[in-house]
């Protein structure tokens, strides 16, 4: 019997409020649901906007504890309701003065199995992330889940082999990529990267943007969101560039052990021969 998974995710516009934000995913995921979705993920931060388009201190007002904030309950909550297991990115604060830009990530009985801290933190024109986020601290972790071994890796992490590779080795079938990229920084990566990572680790990625402008800048957030499989070819159309969207598409997880048996990149790894590349 095939190991499908119904998998999901969500590209949305900023509704202006964290309540309405919210709630509009809430509605997603149970309509991810009713179509027999058993795992969702979110874009970054997605209860809030894109923020760090900007470096004002007024922004911190967006961050909670992971995982007992608000947000992390409510989708808690929310998984048990939906039986479905659920990728939360949000702003996290540790404690005075120790802010990362983090995923939760929930089971489809509403546990919290542990958070994702993302390691690459970009200090460009509308990118003003050093501001807010110190560099991710938790590693790699994969996380057994009730549809199988699913990871994250956020947004500018995307760029960087060395994050995939290790998801690869720590077990990944499915890796949730939440991002916020616009219209002419990335356009051209954006369906070059996340296929290209998805064919050298030989498994699946969930590649998921924002989609919209928003108060704080002039990113156009251009969606295009899609599913990735081992062979780097989409599994079903790719997301609008200009609206919000909800895609739910089938993942056959056995695809893994037949595309890691026939292209047996993990067998001929040589990291032996590595030893240059973890040099400062």
């Amino acid at each position: 019997m095939a190991n499908v998974v119904r998998a999901a995710l969500v590209q949305a516009t900023w509704t202006g409020d964290t309540e309405s934000m919210i709630a509009k995913h809430e509605e997603h995921a149970r309509e991810a649901a009713r179509r027999g979705a058993k795992v969702i993920g979110f874009q970054e931060v997605f209860n809030a906007p894109y923020f760090c388009q900007v470096q004002e201190p007024e922004h911190y007002r967006w961050a909670e504890p992971v995982p007992d904030g608000p947000t992390v309950r409510r989708m808690q909550e929310l998984a048990r309701e939906t039986g479905m297991v659920i990728v939360v990115p949000v702003f996290e604060i540790e404690g005075a003065g120790f802010y990362y830009n983090t995923a939760a990530v929930i089971d489809a009985d509403g546990s919290y199995l542990g958070k994702y801290r993302k390691h690459h933190i970009p200090q460009v024109k509308g990118f003003w992330e050093k501001y807010y986020f110190k560099p991710g601290n938790l590693g790699w972790p994969v996380f057994e889940t009730a549809v199988g071994k699913v990871g994250v890796y956020i947004c500018y992490d995307r760029h960087f082999p060395e994050g995939w590779r290790q998801l690869g080795l720590n077990g990944a079938q499915l890796v949730y990529n939440p991002s916020a990229t616009s219209r002419g920084l990335s356009g051209y990566l954006w369906q070059l990267e996340q296929p290209a990572s998805a064919v050298a680790n030989e498994y699946f990625i969930a590649a998921i943007n924002r989609v919209g402008q928003e108060e704080y800048g002039d990113n156009d957030f251009y969606g295009t969101s899609y599913f990735v499989d081992p062979r780097g070819q989409f599994v079903g159309d790719v997301a609008s560039d200009k609206e919000e969207e909800l895609l739910v598409r089938d993942l056959d997880f056995d695809l893994i052990d037949v595309v890691r048996q026939q292209w047996a990149f993990y067998r001929d790894r040589r990291p032996d021969a590595y030893e240059g590349l973890v040099r400062p």
